[in-house]
C-alpha cells in the first residue's frame, strides 16, 4: 500500500498544455503520484485526441471547480467534409461519405454564422455523459443508441479561418458543455456532405489561456518547490 503523503498541498491551478492520446484523468493520476500530493482535480475534461488547456485543481484549489467547469471556453480546430462518423470525429467508424467538392467558402461562412447564438445541442452517445449511471460512451460500446436530453448552449463565435476543400480550419467560442464535434457534424448535415471534427485545441478557459500552460514533459522535471512557484493561487482565481 502507497503511503501517504502528510506534507500540505500547495493551493491553487497548474495550467497544463494536454498532449494527445492523454485523458484529463491521466493528468490528475499523473501530477498527483509524481508529485505525492493529496487533493488534485480537473477544470474540465478534453476528449484524448484533443490537446490544449487543461486546468488541474490542486489542495484547495478543488473548491474552484464549479467555477471553472463553468467558464466559457474558445477551441481552434479542423473540420473534414463528406465524412460523418460513429463518434462525430475522425477516430470513429465511417458511417457515410459523400463528395463535398460543390460546398463553396460563401456557404461555409454563411451556415457557420447560422450556428451562432442560443440553441439546444443534442449530446452526441459517445460522451461521458451518464444515464443510469452508466457513461453513454460503454452503452454506444455495446451498440445502444439511448434517448439523450438535448442541453441549452450559446455559440459566440465560430470563425472560418482557412478553407481548402475538403478541410477546413476554424475558431469557436462557447458555453460550457458544448460538444464542438456535434457543432462539426450537425455544420455537415446543413450543408448536404456531412462532416466529422479531424483535429481540436483548447485555447482558453474563461480568462486562463493556453499561452500560459505548461507541457507535461517539463512539469515532470520540477520538485514540489518548483511545483508551487507555477501555481496560480487561490486568490487569483
Amino acid at each position: 500500500m502507497k503511503k501517504r503523503n502528510f506534507l500540505p498541498d500547495p493551493d491553487g491551478l497548474l495550467l497544463i498544455d494536454k498532449p494527445r492520446e492523454w485523458t484529463s484523468h491521466d493528468l490528475v493520476a499523473k501530477v498527483r503520484n509524481h508529485f505525492q500530493l493529496n487533493k488534485v482535480g480537473h477544470g474540465g475534461t478534453l476528449d484524448p485526441n484533443a490537446t490544449g488547456l487543461v486546468i488541474l485543481l490542486i489542495g484547495r484549489g478543488t473548491s474552484a471547480s464549479a467555477k471553472i467547469m463553468g467558464s466559457d471556453k474558445t477551441y481552434e480546430g479542423e473540420i473534414l467534409l463528406g465524412v460523418e462518423t460513429s463518434t462525430q470525429d475522425a477516430d470513429g467508424e465511417i458511417l457515410a461519405e459523400k463528395d463535398p467538392s460543390g460546398v463553396t467558402e460563401e456557404q461555409l461562412r454563411t451556415e457557420m454564422k447560422a450556428a451562432l447564438g442560443d440553441q439546444m445541442q443534442m449530446p452526441p452517445m459517445v460522451s461521458a455523459i451518464k444515464m443510469n449511471g452508466v457513461p453513454l460512451y460503454k452503452l454506444a460500446r455495446k451498440g445502444q443508441d439511448i434517448e439523450r436530453e438535448p442541453r441549452f448552449i450559446h455559440i459566440y463565435q465560430f470563425a472560418l479561418r482557412e478553407f481548402n476543400s475538403p478541410r477546413l480550419t476554424f475558431e469557436v467560442q462557447s458555453t460550457k458543455g458544448t460538444y464542438v464535434r456535434t457543432l462539426a457534424h450537425d455544420l455537415g448535415r446543413r450543408l448536404g456532405c456531412g462532416a466529422c471534427l479531424s483535429e481540436l485545441r483548447r485555447t482558453q478557459s474563461g480568462r486562463f489561456s493556453l499561452s500560459n500552460a505548461w507541457k507535461m514533459e517539463d512539469i515532470l522535471l520540477w520538485n514540489r518547490d518548483e511545483l508551487a512557484k507555477h501555481i496560480i493561487p487561490i486568490h487569483q482565481i
